[in-house]
């Protein structure tokens, strides 16, 4: 039998369907907010229980700074000399509170940290503190800072300057062979420049031929017996220039010489040429030019700042690569009266003794200058200096204040020393290693004099209780 299907079975079963999808998400819904404010009233109580035991340790630190008594940490039951901001340690506050530079609460500085840093620890005195007292170094850690003290001390030095300079001939010592007629050069025997020679050694061979009819008019005299007309002649040939010796040559012979030999007036280095075999040479023509190296030149480039510690005499010690256990001497002969514009240096000749023949021209050559007389100088070991760029600073050991920085004015060093102009006094006794490590502990601590204001200068903190 065929059932008979009803529209409205339908549609209720489809109304108790929908209400029982929506009482499961309104329960769902209910469970989630609740969870929510339970964890928010649970926060909210953390956060009041933390600001009111805040609030509770300043109120009692308030308090105690307010009734003249000891400045007591609630936390930690430590006594506090002041509160400051790490932002700007240099300000003190005598009260906690807000920080005035930034939206923080301040930090105390606790007793025994300020006592640390001093050998007395608890003995110094407020009055100390406030003149600047430096650092204390127990000697453990001066010992693991490696620190070193060195002795401030008056002692004799020279101004000495170390320079750079390059060799060169002496023009004062260069000998010119020179033709006094007209001849043609039938021999070179210099053949290159910078060819050594010996005094009295051939140059050049000159084929003169305006030579030749004086000494045969003068041999034909000679050989006739007349001594008058023969002499006559000898005369005419001193004024055309014949030398003697060829005049001997040609008397020993007795033939005319045709070919006359110059030679080197003396030893050195052939530095030019002139002429070359088969050339004509005329009267004042240069054959060659000889430069001695006995003595030897050297052009030290001087800074124009230091031009005045430079004057002719000083004594001069050179050396360069190829011998640097070799050190030659010599003198400041003159300062060259130019300024090079691209170095800022002023040339200084100077003259060195060159008799082995060592030194040639164009060699690079360390130069020290020494003044002829020693002054007393107060000097410091140059590593005890902290340049600033602004300032230079020296850290004094003393005794009763411990390391302070003292602010000096350096002159020119000396070696591994440098000149002390004002700041210091002989047998002070001042860090020479280790500066830095003292710097900054100091720094930390905010002890360094100057850099940390007085007591007095403390003042109340931005929002502080009462």
């Amino acid at each position: 039998m065929n059932k008979i299907f009803n529209p409205t079975v339908l549609i209720l079963a489809l109304a108790a369907a929908g209400l029982s999808y929506g009482g499961y998400l309104l329960g769902t819904r209910a469970g989630t907010h609740g969870m929510a404010g339970a964890v928010s009233a649970s926060v909210s109580a953390s956060t009041a229980a933390s600001a009111s035991a805040q609030q509770q340790a300043t109120k009692a630190a308030s308090k105690a700074a307010q009734s003249g008594g000891d400045k007591i940490d609630p936390a930690t039951g430590r006594r506090v000399l002041y509160w400051h901001d790490p932002m700007n340690p240099g300000q003190r506050f005598d009260k906690p509170g807000k920080s005035p530079f930034m939206d923080m609460e301040l930090v105390p500085v606790f007793a025994e940290e300020s006592a640390s840093t001093s050998a007395n620890a608890g003995a110094a005195s407020e009055a100390d503190t406030d003149d600047g007292a430096g650092v204390r170094i127990s000697p453990a850690l001066r010992q693991n800072l490696g620190i070193r003290y060195a002795t401030v001390r008056h002692a004799e030095v020279r101004d000495a300057l170390s320079l750079v300079g390059t060799t060169q001939f002496n023009e004062n010592a260069t000998a010119v062979v020179q033709s006094r007629v007209t001849g043609y050069v039938e021999h070179l025997h210099a053949r290159a420049p910078m060819q050594a020679v010996r005094r009295g050694q051939p140059i050049a061979t000159l084929f003169v031929p305006e030579w030749l009819a004086p000494q045969e008019e003068y041999l034909e005299l000679r050989r006739s017996g007349n001594d008058a007309l023969a002499t006559a002649a000898r005369q005419r040939m001193r004024a055309l220039s014949i030398p003697d010796t060829l005049v001997a040559e040609a008397e020993r012979s007795g033939k005319a010489q045709r070919g006359y030999t110059l030679t080197a007036p003396a030893s050195g280095i052939v530095t030019e040429l002139g002429v070359r075999e088969g050339a004509m040479a005329s009267p004042g023509m240069t054959i060659a030019k000889i430069s001695a190296v006995d003595k030897i030149w050297l052009l030290a480039e001087v800074p124009e700042s230091l031009v005045p510690s430079v004057s002719p005499g000083m004594t001069v010690n050179a050396s360069f690569a190829g011998a640097p256990q070799r050190s030659y001497t010599g003198r400041v002969r003159e300062l060259l009266p130019a300024v090079n514009p691209a170095s800022r240096t002023v040339q200084a000749r100077l003259e060195l003794d060159n008799r082995d023949g060592a030194l040639v021209p164009g060699m690079l050559m360390q130069v020290r200058l020494e003044g002829a007389s020693g002054q007393h100088r107060l000097l410091v070991p140059t590593e005890a200096i902290i340049t600033s760029g602004k300032r230079a600073v020296v850290l004094v050991a003393d005794q009763h204040k411990g390391i302070r920085p003292v602010v000096v004015t350096p002159g020119r060093e000396h070696g591994d020393d440098t000149e002390i102009v004002s700041g210091l006094e002989a047998g002070q006794q001042v860090v020479a290693s280790g500066q830095f490590l003292i710097d900054s502990e100091a720094n930390l601590r905010a002890i360094l004099p100057k850099f940390v204001p007085k007591a007095e200068d403390s003042m109340p903190a931005k929002g502080g209780m009462k």
